[in-house]
């Protein structure tokens, strides 16, 4: 897998080392975030785990399960201040590639509901809504449904 996607990003597989940095970006962007210990489970199970940097700075990371011919994209995030800047964009065409050359078919995805930005950078990048899972996040009050997207990679 090449190290760089575009001019501005640098991609490198995470490391132990910056598994504090990449749970500081968690949980400002996520109400329910995963925790050190599921970064690093992920990490140990073989999943692909892959920080984005740009100018020296981790910018965003991503988590992809590859099985079969299916690929599931479990986490995607970009820290506060670079988001609206294309890195999500660019994370996301990473992810894609990547799988591609696990050669995998299709990649999935859940996403909140109430998550307008990551469902509109998900639907221009190609994904469709194609279910529901009920009760998969939890929630303020409770719990929330999430959609289940999917993108043929062919």
């Amino acid at each position: 897998m090449s190290a760089q996607i575009a001019s501005l990003t640098r991609y490198a597989r995470m490391r132990e080392a910056e598994l504090e940095h990449v749970v500081e970006i968690e949980q400002a962007v996520h109400l329910h975030p995963w925790s050190r210990g599921n970064f690093a489970d992920s990490m140990a199970a073989g999943y692909h785990c892959w920080v984005a940097r740009r100018i020296g700075v981790l910018v965003g990371y991503g988590v992809l399960m590859v099985g079969a011919d299916e690929a599931h994209l479990l986490n995607l995030s970009v820290a506060p201040q670079w988001q609206r800047r294309g890195v999500g964009t660019e994370l996301t065409h990473f992810f894609m590639q990547l799988a591609r050359e696990h050669e995998a078919a299709k990649i999935y995805l859940e996403v909140r509901p109430s998550n307008t930005p990551a469902r509109a950078l998900y639907i221009a990048n190609g994904f469709a809504e194609i279910g529901l899972r009920r009760d998969y996040y939890p929630a303020a009050d409770g719990r929330e449904n999430a959609l289940v997207m999917e993108r043929s990679l062919q």
